[in-house]
Formats: C-alpha cells, sequence, structure tokens
C-alpha cells in the first residue's frame, strides 16, 4: 500500500513560534515538583490562552524522569504575554528561586528564522547544549526576548519588552 504524504500550508502563521519545553528530575524531591506541575501545566493548556495553537506532552527519557512539551504559539508577542502572566509567572518564579530537585530547559524557534534557549540546572547537556558553546543567561542574554534579539531571531512580534517574571537583580537576591 502506498504511503499517505501530506504537507502543512503555513501562510496563515507568518510569525509562527515553536517551542521545546523540558523538565527533568535530579533527585528525588524533584518528583514532587515534576507531578505538582504536571496537571497545572496541562490544565493552563487546555484552557487555550490566546496564541496557542498547538500542545503536546511527551516523554523525553523514563530513567532519569525527563518529560517534554511541544507548543506551536501565533507569535513570540502571545508566547511572553502568557509567559508574564498567571499561572506561569508564579511558576517560573518558584522554580528560580528554587528548582525543586528538577532541571528545566526551552529551546524557541521561530518561523522566520533565528532561535533562542535557556537551560536552568541541567546536570548533562540536552538539545543545543550538547554542540553549542555554553554562555551565561545574564545580562544582554536574561529574558527569552533578549536572547532571540542577540541571536537575530527574524520572528519577534511586538516591540515592547515586558517585565521578566522575576528581574535579575531580585534572582541574584536570592542567592542564586
Amino acid at each position: 500500500m502506498a504511503v499517505q504524504r501530506i504537507t502543512v500550508e503555513l501562510g496563515r502563521y507568518p510569525d509562527l513560534v515553536m517551542i521545546l519545553l523540558g523538565m527533568r528530575v535530579n533527585a528525588v524531591s524533584g518528583l514532587r515538583t515534576l507531578f505538582g506541575l504536571g496537571p497545572r501545566i496541562a490544565a493552563s493548556a487546555k484552557a487555550m490562552p490566546d496564541g496557542l495553537l498547538a500542545h503536546e506532552t511527551f516523554l523525553w527519557t523514563l530513567v532519569p524522569p525527563h518529560v517534554g512539551i511541544r507548543q506551536y504559539w501565533r507569535d513570540f508577542a502571545s508566547l511572553e504575554a502568557w509567559a508574564r502572566s498567571s499561572p506561569h509567572r508564579a511558576w517560573w518564579t518558584k522554580f528560580l528561586r528554587d528548582s525543586g530537585g528538577t532541571g528545566f530547559w526551552h529551546e524557541t524557534y521561530f518561523m522566520r528564522g533565528g532561535v533562542e534557549a535557556v537551560f536552568d540546572d541541567m546536570p548533562q547537556p540536552v538539545g543545543l547544549l550538547r554542540f553549542a558553546h555554553p554562555i551565561p543567561a545574564r545580562g544582554a542574554m536574561f529574558t527569552a526576548r533578549q536572547r532571540a534579539r542577540a541571536t537575530g531571531s527574524a520572528g519577534l512580534s511586538g516591540s515592547a519588552e515586558l517585565a521578566p517574571a522575576l528581574s535579575e537583580s531580585e534572582l541574584d537576591d536570592t542567592g542564586s
């Protein structure tokens, strides 16, 4: 039987953004963090925030537990607005103060070109970190928008820089 091949027409999504996210359990306490966040993230995605086109979850590895999410957003401005709102803002602020025995990473890919990424408390390289030179996510590389701009991403929509969930100075005050 012949393979049925199809493709997609993306003309309606000129500013499409795809983000891969992962959370890896680094310590037994990380299981509680992972299972505590999982249902809340699923509920948030099910509510289909403005601009979210699709949300998928999968398992990177079973041992250690490392779960993944792939999301497609209409544009970066929608993704960024959601990331700065509740409930995501509270989750991210809490994580940046204490990773709860987990590691987290994301890689954002822009339809018009460009990539940005961050890796927090990841004990082993994953994704782009497996081959690209690591640099501190500080200063001009602190927020996703700053990283995307610094790497020449053409898919940045919206011009305003939204305040991060936790500023770099607030993060420094936590002793991180």
